[in-house]
């Protein structure tokens, strides 16, 4: 009997050695280590871009595609048009940046906008206009030329016109429909904020048109730090916008609005 409680002893201490070992066994076990996340890095900002889309105000169809796009874009809008004062609201209100698209006068015979500028002209005349246009678009950051060319390319009728920009604290954007326009210049004696069209978007209302005019746009953003480019609203100018500007932001390229680049 006395065997039997030595057996049963022995058996006892060398479970309880046991125990303990696989304890330190487990407790020296190696611990798990989890890796730190990945950072997630955003590639080098290579140049800025601003698009304006211009012409809103005679219909509200594109809406829908402009709702899908998620880049800011500057929206030139001409005035006295039965949807002007709607499009500058909702589209402000869907963050987009809003301007006046003044109607000024052009050396061609094209049917005018109500109220355009005109050379001819006097002072008093142009600011009454500008200041009518202006209570149509809410909210406008600045003003670009809706035609234009031979307003752009007198002196006095720029002069006039930048003055009462200046007074207003607003941009002006020249669309570059005249290679002989005087307003960079008369802008920097004036001092007032300006940048100017580098790529039409969408002088073809095709898309494989339209994306090769992206891509120059793209690269004269890369040469010279940013670039300013200019379609129109119509559907497909809008739908290649969709689907461009996502590929050129991981590309590196950033979006901005129009009242970024001025100078």
């Amino acid at each position: 009997m006395k065997r039997y409680k030595i057996i049963i002893l022995i058996l006892a201490v060398a479970l309880t050695l046991e125990s303990i070992f696989l304890i330190c066994l487990w407790l020296r076990r190696p611990k798990k280590v989890t890796p730190p996340p990945l950072a997630v890095v955003a590639p080098a900002v290579k140049a800025r871009i601003a698009i304006v889309i211009d012409d809103w105000g005679y219909n509200m169809r594109n809406f829908a595609v402009m709702d899908k796009i998620k880049y800011p874009l500057t929206v030139s809008i001409l005035p006295n048009l039965h949807y002007s004062t709607l499009a500058a609201r909702e589209l402000s209100r869907r963050g987009f940046e809003v301007i006046l698209h003044l109607p000024m006068e052009p050396r061609e015979e094209y049917r005018l906008e109500r109220n355009t500028i005109l050379t001819s002209l006097d002072e008093q005349e142009v600011f009454r206009i500008i200041d009518a246009d202006l209570k149509s678009i809410p909210a406008a950051k600045g003003v670009s030329n809706h035609m234009g060319s031979r307003a752009t390319e007198d002196a006095r009728t720029m002069r006039i016109i930048f003055r009462e920009l200046k007074k207003r604290h607003l941009y002006f954007l020249d669309s570059l429909v005249s290679g002989s326009s005087v307003c960079r210049e008369l802008a920097g004696q004036m001092r007032i904020d300006f940048a100017a069209r580098d790529v039409f978007l969408d002088n073809e209302d095709e898309p494989g048109y339209i994306r090769a005019q992206i891509n120059q746009l793209k690269n004269q953003a890369r040469s010279r730090g940013y670039a300013v480019g200019i379609g129109h609203d119509r559907k497909n100018t809008l739908e290649v916008l969709q689907e461009e500007m996502p590929r050129l932001a991981r590309e590196g390229y950033r979006f901005v609005f129009v009242s970024e680049v001025v100078r």
